[in-house]
């Protein structure tokens, strides 16, 4: 059956506030430019710049903020079928953004009662999933009912109806009540998930433990239904690892950095690119080191994703 998505993504979609005045701390900082942010629905509207078809799977505030990502979902020409409007109050998340310098960034952010985590199970449906080839999902989607069964919900559909699951794990402290309970709910969906990716530090998140080793992570989380892990490990690049036993390493790309953060993003929509286009693990792991050292050059997260001609000239210039 031909699918109509690439990639749908399901969690959350909110705002980015990024301080317009740079390399000074928030206190001082008196002019913000508001952009959509959120793992999951910057990563489709990467992958749809990218060239891939993507949908997104969320519950936005039934306000102007809500509206505003909405209308640049579309913009985008991400499908928002499966997008739908709080209507009990609840708001669109926060992140104030707060640039101190290229190597030193920092993020605020306003999560309590958000519309993203009220998204619940009978909100998600066997019909939209069934379109799609991967189904990407968001570790914070996890933290909190009812998203947490909305997310759990749609893991399940996916596996009965034969859809590759993708585990970004996109942690957030914030979201959670403790370390154990993080665990137990990325383990859970790990487990039953056929591709990961994170970085170092969240796969420690994922095993409740201070510093974790790649080699034991993967071998333990290879016992159940993942067939590729990528554990990234910043400037220091990148390892995949598959079941079979091959491990491939990816370099970091340089960059003249204006912040640190949107590079996880970037790099998991350059990534599931050059997978669903047939491209090598090690094409892959390039594309997303490529596309994240362009993001962290620029301002915003979702506007500054790149496109595969930017992805494929900055490789050539470096490799």
């Amino acid at each position: 059956m031909k699918k109509k998505f690439d990639i749908i993504a399901v969690g959350r979609a909110a705002i980015d506030l990024n301080a317009v005045e740079l390399h000074q701390p928030m206190e001082k900082t008196k002019t913000f430019k508001k952009y959509v942010g959120g793992s999951p629905a910057n990563i489709v509207i990467g992958a749809r710049k990218m060239g891939l078809k993507t949908g997104f799977i969320g519950k936005l505030s039934d306000d102007q903020h809500g509206r505003f990502i909405m209308n640049y979902l579309r913009e985008k020409d991400v499908d928002t079928s499966g997008v739908v409007f709080d209507k009990e109050g609840h708001k669109s998340g926060l992140a104030f953004t707060e640039i101190l310098s290229p190597s030193e960034s920092s993020i605020l952010m306003y999560r309590q009662g958000v519309a993203d985590l009220y998204l619940s199970p009978e909100e998600i449906f066997e019909d939209y999933i069934k379109q799609t080839h991967y189904l990407l999902i968001s570790g914070t989607g996890l933290a909190q009912s009812p998203s947490r069964e909305a997310i759990l919900k749609a893991l399940l559909l996916a596996r009965k109806n034969g859809i590759p699951v993708i585990l970004e794990l996109d942690y957030r402290e914030y979201t959670w009540h403790s370390s154990e309970e993080t665990a137990i709910y990325y383990q859970l969906v790990a487990q039953q998930s056929d591709i990961l990716i994170g970085t170092r530090d969240e796969f420690d998140v994922l095993e409740n433990k201070r510093e974790g080793e790649n080699q034991a992570t993967v071998s333990e989380l290879f016992k159940y239904r993942p067939e590729l892990i990528v554990i990234k490990h910043g400037v220091d690049g990148s390892f995949a690892y598959e079941k079979n036993g091959n491990i491939t390493n990816g370099k970091a790309y340089k960059a003249k950095v204006m912040k640190t953060f949107g590079a996880g993003d970037s790099y998991a929509a350059a990534f599931i690119t050059a997978l669903r286009k047939g491209e090598s693990i090690k094409t892959a792991l390039k594309y997303g080191a490529a596309a994240a050292a362009i993001v962290v050059s620029k301002h915003s997260s979702s506007e500054a994703m790149p496109t595969l001609e930017e992805i494929k000239a900055l490789i050539a210039a470096q490799d």
